[in-house]
This record gives structure tokens, C-alpha cells and sequence, in this order.
């Protein structure tokens, strides 16, 4: 028979987790980097697929399958896992993920691609509430911080090394190979979990809230259609926009009164009675509202305004993700130390206010040091919430809801990050085009009447007083949407205040009743 260990306890000696439990949190570090790393990889490579399979017009579909297909199904993956048993459910999603990976490598025309990469992104829909669920389940609350570090630097590392990783792997092997590189890591992490964890097995009597799950995806689905095509693909005030939007509301309008008649709802409802579970929801939001959207239009302030390469696009953010990195950790380490948060959501909504305000006075004058100390601001509140917002949620909930806990969190960071960035480069767009038509007349509404982002060699066709024109008109882009992130994330702010610090599980008599059976690990 296995020996076992309770994961909730440490090594008395060397007051670190047993080496099993390590080797666990590595495979679910990877399967994290999967989720985070595909579509920065997948976006160096789209140049290369279009010219091999073709399907120009369909291009954007490569991405958005993937995104709908990953936001619709988290609220499942968390509440079959809390239904059925973390593990299994977890693997399933690899599993799935690698599928819709090497299917996605192998596509011979665009369409099997999108379908493809809809299979990929049921995956990873898992991939993200596996993690966070998983890690819910080995570490206590109060020992969760010492890890945050580590998922920040996991994020960080995605960020920055995506669209290198992408480029070399094009340029050196393919454009398949963005998508089987995927493969041998996936395989490592099911490998490891398969053998080293061990958790609960559980077996839920009620069936699967089927109609829950139809109207939730019905729901979810039609918000980030909204805000992919809004403004793009069709007018926000178009009839397909506006149809979109009915059906969003009234498919949630009725997952929410369906949830208070359901036996085992997707989303339970009584967890948003939790006052902090609700405000966490809610700065998640907002923080993946201004992450996004930021990641986004730093990179093109950068190169068309300030003449930095594209190429290493990844590392333009290192200002605001290496500070992100430090405070992540750093938040980490005093949670654990003194079982105190509050401070932290506090202090890192005043941090990102400042910084996007900071962001918002970039112009055409701006130095690279100082747009880097700007976003560093900005990163060092991001560092501050980005892990905080899933500990307080987890512990606001009892244990038998920590999937949904941890798939609803995710879930709003997720539509944070839609709307940010429609909303953000909507109104970065439409201050693009009206500059443009102010200081170059018509021909630069001619240069922005396809988009109001140019890529570089477009850029470098243009004379020269129009490229001065169009730098401006970025800049002054940059500085109303990130004026309006800054407001935003005042909303944050707000939140965070009335956050009550609960003590965190592990830190003494558990205050929200919860218990359940330790989840174990083999040793090896």
C-alpha cells in the first residue's frame, strides 16, 4: 500500500512541503503556462498559416474559437471537478487540450483549424480552474502565498516569452510546431499527476445541471461575440450587435433564476452571499479589465510612437510584469507570515489608478525609461491583486465550492479582459480616426479607414507628415484609454475597501465552517 501524506502539513524539519506535493505544484505550473502561453505563441505564427492554408477572411475566428469555446466551459470544469473529483476531471481537460492541440497541428484549410482550436479551447477551459481548484485543495489559505510568486512568475514568463518562443518556433520548425510544442509539456504534467496525486474521491448524486450549462454558454458566448466584433466586424449599434446583446441578457436573466431551482446548479448562488467572494469577483474583473487592455496598447504605443522592434514585442512589458513578479511574491510572503491581505487589494487598486494615470500622459515626447517606470507603477498593483483576489475568493467559500469558486473567479477575470479590451480599443480607435482626420485631412482618414492600428512596415510607407499625425493620434489614443482604465479601477478600489479580512483556513478555527477530507499525495 501507498505511503500517504496530508498535503496540508510540512516537512517538520525543513518546514517546507513534502518533495510529492512540489513535484504536483510543478505539473500544475506547466499546466498553467499551457492555458496562459497559446495564444501568444499562436499570434507570431498567424502570418505563416494564413499564407499556407489561406482563409484570410476567416483569420480572426482562429482566435475567438478558442476564446469562446475556454470562457463558455470554465463555469463546467469547476463545478464537475467540486461534482465528480478534481483529478480526474483535471486530466480529462489535458487530455482534451492536447487533442484539440495536435488536431490544431495537423489542420489541412482554416476551417479545420477554427474547429480545431474549439476543441483546444475546451481544454484549456479546465486548465486554469484545475490549477487554482487543485492548489485550493493541497495548500491552505494561509500557506497559498508562499506560491503566488510562482503563478506570477509563470504568468510573467508566458507574457514575455510567448511571442518569442512563437517566432523561433515558426521561423525555425514551422508553424505546426506552435501547436505540437504543446505535446511533450502536456504530457509531463499528466504524467505527474497521474502517479504523485491523490485526492478524495467523490460521487455526486444529483445529475449535471444541463439546462444551467446550455443558458450559461448561450450567455457567455454571446457577451464576448459582442465585444469581439463590436466595433470591428460590425457597428456597436448594428442589428447583429444589438441581437447579440438581447440574447446575452436574456440567456443570463434566465441562468440566474433557473440556478435558484436547479438541484446541483453550474453556479451556485449562495456563494455571492459572501460579501467577500462578491467584491473579489468584481476586482478580478476590473484587474483582468486593465491587464488586458493595457498588454495590448503598450506594445503599439511603443513601436509606432517611441520606434521600438516588434520583434521582441514580449519584452517591451518587462517594466510592468517584472514589478508584478516582485510584489506578487512579496504579497505572498506577508500573507503567509501574518495572515493578513486587505492592505494588499487596497493598496494595489491606489497603485493601478495612479500608474494608468501616469499610462494616460504619455505623448509623442515620452522617453522609454519613463513609459517604463509608468507601467512599473502599474505592474506593482497588479502584483498586488492578481493572486490575492483568487485566496480571499477561495476562502470565502466552503471547500465542497471551491472549483465553482475558483471557475467563477477565473471566469470574470476572463470577461474583465473581453470588455477591456473592446471597450479600451473602441475608444483607442475612434480617437485614432479623429485625429487622424484633424491633422492629416483625408488622407489620413484614408490610412485608418481599414484600422486604426498600423503595423510597421505599413507605417513606414506613409509620408512623413502623416506618420507625425499618426503618432500623435496614438498617443492621444493611448491617453483615453488609459484615462478610462484609471476610472475603472477606481471601481477596484472601491471594492477592496469594504473587503472584511477573514482569517485565512490554516491560521486557526475556520471561520467559514468548512471542512472536507485532506487531499493526499503519493510519495515517490
Amino acid at each position: 500500500m501507498a505511503d500517504t501524506q496530508t498535503v496540508d502539513t510540512v516537512e517538520p524539519e525543513t518546514g517546507k512541503q513534502p518533495r510529492s506535493t512540489r513535484l504536483v505544484l510543478f505539473a500544475l505550473m506547466i499546466a498553467m503556462m499551457l492555458a496562459m502561453l497559446d495564444n501568444m505563441i499562436i499570434g507570431t505564427a498567424m502570418p505563416t498559416i494564413v499564407s499556407e492554408l489561406g482563409g484570410l477572411e476567416h483569420l480572426s475566428w482562429v482566435v475567438t474559437a478558442y476564446t469562446l469555446a475556454t470562457a463558455a466551459s470554465t463555469p463546467l470544469w469547476g463545478k464537475l471537478g467540486d461534482m465528480y473529483g478534481r483529478k480526474g476531471v483535471f486530466l480529462s481537460s489535458i487530455v482534451i487540450f492536447l487533442i484539440g492541440s495536435a488536431l490544431s497541428g495537423m489542420a489541412q484549410d482554416m476551417g479545420q483549424l477554427i474547429g480545431f482550436r474549439a476543441v483546444q479551447g475546451l481544454g484549456a477551459g479546465g486548465l486554469m480552474v484545475g490549477v487554482m481548484a487543485i492548489i485550493g485543495d493541497l495548500i491552505p489559505p494561509r500557506e497559498r502565498g508562499r506560491y503566488q510568486g510562482m503563478m506570477a512568475g509563470v504568468m510573467a514568463l508566458a507574457m514575455i516569452g510567448g511571442p518569442l518562443v512563437g517566432g523561433t518556433i515558426t521561423d525555425n520548425w514551422g508553424w505546426r510546431w506552435a501547436f505540437y510544442i504543446n505535446l511533450p509539456l502536456g504530457l509531463v504534467a499528466l504524467g505527474l499527476i497521474s502517479v504523485v496525486l491523490r485526492l478524495p474521491k467523490k460521487r455526486a448524486k444529483a445529475g449535471i445541471d444541463y439546462l444551467g450549462v446550455v443558458l450559461l454558454t448561450v450567455g457567455i458566448t454571446a457577451i464576448v461575440l459582442v465585444t469581439t466584433w463590436g466595433g470591428t466586424e460590425y457597428a456597436w449599434t448594428s442589428a447583429r450587435i444589438m441581437e447579440l446583446i438581447g440574447i446575452g441578457v436574456a440567456a443570463l436573466a434566465g441562468f440566474v433564476y433557473w440556478q435558484t431551482k436547479a438541484a446541483e446548479p453550474v453556479v451556485p448562488l449562495h456563494i455571492f452571499r459572501s460579501r467577500n467572494f462578491t467584491l473579489m469577483s468584481v476586482i478580478g474583473f476590473i484587474t483582468g479589465f486593465v491587464m488586458f487592455g493595457a498588454t495590448l496598447y503598450l506594445p503599439l504605443y511603443q513601436q509606432s510612437v517611441q520606434g521600438a522592434s516588434a520583434t521582441n514585442s514580449g519584452l517591451l512589458l518587462l517594466p510592468m510584469l517584472g514589478a508584478m513578479l516582485v510584489t506578487s511574491m512579496l504579497a505572498g510572503r506577508v500573507t503567509t507570515n501574518t495572515g493578513r491581505y486587505k492592505v494588499f487589494p487596497v493598496v494595489g487598486s491606489v497603485l493601478m489608478i495612479v500608474g494608468l494615470y501616469l499610462l494616460s500622459t504619455m505623448d509623442t515626447g515620452t522617453s522609454r525609461v519613463t513609459s517604463g517606470v509608468f507601467m512599473a507603477v502599474v505592474g506593482l498593483g497588479m502584483g498586488c491583486l492578481m493572486q490575492v483576489t483568487m485566496l480571499v475568493a477561495q476562502n470565502s467559500v466552503e471547500m465542497k465550492d471551491m472549483g465553482v469558486a475558483s471557475s467563477s473567479s477565473t471566469l470574470f477575470r476572463t470577461l474583465g479582459s473581453s470588455f477591456g479590451v473592446a471597450i479600451m480599443g473602441a475608444l483607442f480607435n475612434s480617437r485614432v480616426q479623429d485625429v487622424m482626420a484633424e491633422r492629416a485631412g483625408a488622407l489620413g482618414s484614408k490610412v485608418t479607414e481599414q484600422s486604426a492600428q498600423l503595423d510597421a512596415a505599413s507605417l513606414a510607407k506613409l509620408p512623413e507628415a502623416a506618420r507625425e499625425a499618426y503618432q500623435y493620434a496614438v498617443s492621444a489614443g493611448t491617453h483615453s484609454a488609459f484615462l478610462l482604465g484609471a476610472v475603472v479601477a477606481a471601481v477596484a478600489l472601491v471594492a477592496a475597501v469594504f473587503v472584511k479580512e477573514v482569517t485565512l483556513r490554516g491560521t486557526g478555527p475556520d471561520t467559514e465552517g468548512a471542512s472536507a477530507q485532506p487531499a493526499v499525495v503519493e510519495h515517490v
